[in-house]
């Protein structure tokens, strides 16, 4: 992934309050196929900020519904 595409996706998010940050993620998840670099900066901004126990948690629920 670009750092360029990191940096406009980071900029975009950047001033949006918690209501409209829930509400973009909500609008992507199961969306057209162009918004998971988004959402893959999103993700990766929550996984740098979080305690272990929360990735350990984040892993445990992709482990549960990868089948």
């Amino acid at each position: 992934m670009n750092l360029n595409l990191r940096q406009a996706i980071v900029e975009r998010m950047h001033d949006k309050n918690n209501e409209e940050l829930f509400e973009v993620i909500q609008d992507s998840i199961g969306a057209e196929e162009r918004v998971l670099p988004g959402l893959g900066v999103l993700f990766e901004i929550i996984w740098k900020h979080s305690e272990a126990d929360v990735q350990n948690k984040l892993v445990s629920t992709l482990k549960e519904n990868l089948a």
